[in-house]
């Protein structure tokens, strides 16, 4: 396992809740909180929302942690598009989703006509595993679209450190369809990583990135004796992703998942 903590760089608050009051990152506190990484990494850092359980209720091992990467489309600076699609968005339907209460559920905001970095995602994971109240052994990864394509990546890149992943409509080579893309995924690397549970999801007709781009990941996980499944929509296109996280069972199974 790569050593992330040695790349820890600190975050700062930018936004607090209004009660709130302080100015350092809190250890825990209820509700939804805007933060930023402090300092750049290879020239990027990201504003993310941070949504965190009343403390009182906090487990002793922790809470679980859910990392959400969204896709192209909710890029800038204007931290709402990340509510669009995804946890983020439906985070306040407990009664459906109840395990999107008692959980952590970190979201960064990729910046304006950038791609997700493995170095800065790398970093701002470390950070949130800096947090006294996060369960290191039930930390959980998802994206859709390209933050399915950094799902698999950062996966691939840090075997160790997740408990279950759920990519959507992701891939490994994203190079393949943005020549501009740092390419740097690496099946062998993504291999080490088999023994971390993982459900993928694509659409039959993506017109964007085709639903090979997932089970041929999907594939090389299962021959290598993986735990990994993948689940095609017919008559689907690009959005696999309003299906796969409107569905309760998603997070039953995902929440049941322990490093």
């Amino acid at each position: 396992m790569m050593n992330l903590a040695e790349r820890a760089l600190g975050v700062a608050v930018l936004l607090l809740l209004a009660a709130c009051g302080s100015t350092g990152l809190p250890a825990s506190a209820t509700g939804s909180l805007e933060l930023s990484m402090e300092h750049p990494v290879d020239g990027q850092q990201y504003n993310y929302l941070l949504e965190v359980p009343d403390a009182a209720e906090r487990p002793e091992a922790g809470w679980p942690i859910l990392i959400f990467l969204h896709g192209a489309g909710e890029r800038g600076d204007d931290l709402e598009r990340v509510r669009f699609h995804g946890p983020p968005k439906l985070v306040a339907e407990v009664a459906t989703i109840p395990e999107l209460a008692r959980c952590v559920l970190a979201a960064p905001q990729c910046p304006a006509d950038e791609w997700w970095q493995l170095s800065t995602l790398g970093t701002f994971v470390d950070e949130l595993l800096e947090r006294p109240d996060v369960d290191p052994d039930r930390v959980y990864l998802t994206g859709l679209s390209i933050g399915g394509y950094a799902t698999w990546n950062l996966l691939a890149a840090y075997p160790d450190v997740f408990a279950a992943a759920v990519p959507i409509c992701g891939g490994g080579q994203l190079g393949r369809f943005f020549p501009d893309f740092p390419n740097g995924f690496r099946l062998e690397a993504l291999l080490e990583a088999r023994h971390v549970p993982v459900r993928a999801f694509h659409g039959e007709l993506d017109p964007i990135f085709p639903p090979e781009e997932s089970t041929m990941l999907v594939e090389a996980l299962q021959a290598a004796g993986g735990d990994a499944q993948v689940t095609v929509y017919p008559g689907v296109e690009h959005d696999s992703w309003t299906e796969t996280y409107a569905n309760p069972e998603l997070y039953t199974w995902l929440f049941a998942q322990s490093r």
